[in-house]
């Protein structure tokens, strides 16, 4: 046995939110499964999760549920049970906890791991016995000596498989690929990087740092030269997230026409994310308003209050200022936001996860 050392895991259920309803109507085993909205394919609404069935025929996470359904009309769709998936993640969670090592959750269906091993494929098949044999869901385990390689990683073990990226076979396994396939990068910068001359992976870890500040800015910029080359934080922390904010947003079946509904609309999801932020006990810093207008034009406006605060009249009003900015023109989605001031104790960062922002 030689000296342990330190490792990332990332641990990924395959399919989450899928193989969750699975488990509950067992019968769906094997078919086509589409979650989304209120699982409605004639209303508006996006897909959550499709089931690896549903994926083999294009369906995606993000896609219109009618896009979904005309690709796959015999799809069985199922609307979002958030508090179900929120359960089965807790116990989860607790399950990859009772394996003696620091668990950094990062949202419902993945988290990182940190160990000190001498064998961390062992530890990666005991997380996946364990999570199967107390939840009866599957997992994909990446393992990296950063984050950003073990979060690389799971994807190449999926389905349900074990996959080890390090500084050793990095060019090896990303060099040729896309900068896309990077954690990190989507479509709006992998086309910038092209426009630098940057295709792949390992094009972008040979790349002048300057070029990249000059186009993405001195921290970004820096962050995509490292990322290139597999580098990033190697620390799992297991310090309970803290929300930088809350956030609500509805889809409306039928476009707002006016603008006393829109003006109506705006104050019911104000009130709602105040009532968010009063159970966060924390003063409310900024607000933010997202309209999105028939058929698919997208703006977002914001502003930082004068001081912070936990009126909930004053944070309302606020959001209802930027609601006199919205244009008159049919809207078909409406979104809001409220960020907190951070506790003084937060640990340096933001971990504020991808879902439930604006």
């Amino acid at each position: 046995m030689g000296t342990p050392t330190s490792w990332v895991l990332h641990v990924d259920l395959d399919q989450f939110v899928a193989a969750v309803e699975v488990l509950r109507r067992p019968e769906l085993a094997g078919r086509p499964v589409v979650v989304g909205g209120r699982g409605d394919p004639t209303e508006r609404g996006v897909v959550s999760t499709a089931s690896y069935e549903a994926r083999a025929f294009g369906v995606r996470s993000g896609m219109p549920l009618r896009i979904a359904a005309r690709k796959l009309p015999d799809a069985v769709f199922l609307p979002v049970d958030a508090p179900e998936y929120e359960a089965v993640s807790e116990q989860v969670m607790a399950t990859l906890r009772s394996l003696d090592v620091v668990v950094e959750v990062l949202g419902w269906d993945e988290a990182f791991l940190g160990a000190r091993t001498d064998d961390p494929e062992a530890l990666a098949r005991r997380a996946q016995e364990a999570v199967l044999r107390e939840t009866r869901l599957h997992c994909s385990v990446g393992i990296g000596d950063t984050k950003v390689r073990a979060k690389i990683a799971t994807e190449h073990g999926k389905p349900a498989g074990v996959f080890r990226l390090t500084a050793q076979n990095w060019s090896e396994v990303m060099g040729a690929r896309p900068t896309i396939d990077l954690w990190g990068v989507g479509t709006k910068v992998s086309k910038r990087l092209t426009t630098l001359g940057i295709a792949t992976v390992d094009e972008l870890a040979a790349a002048p740092v300057e070029a990249l500040v000059a186009e993405f800015g001195p921290r970004m910029g820096v962050w995509y030269h490292e990322l290139g080359q597999g580098l990033g934080p190697v620390t799992v922390d297991d310090t309970p997230w803290v929300p930088r904010g809350h956030s609500r947003e509805t889809t409306f079946q039928q476009n707002l026409t006016t603008p006393e509904q829109a003006r109506d609309a705006v104050r019911a999801l104000a009130e709602q994310v105040v009532a968010d932020a009063e159970a966060d006990g924390r003063p409310v810093v900024r607000v933010a308003l997202k309209v999105r207008y028939a058929p698919f034009v997208t703006t977002t406006s914001s502003r930082k209050l004068p001081e912070p605060t936990r009126d909930p009249a004053v944070v309302v009003a606020a959001i209802l200022d930027l609601a006199e900015k919205i244009e008159d023109r049919e809207i078909r989605l409406l979104g809001v936001r409220a960020e907190m001031a951070m506790p003084e104790d937060t640990p340096p960062g933001d971990r504020t996860p991808v879902r439930g922002r604006l």
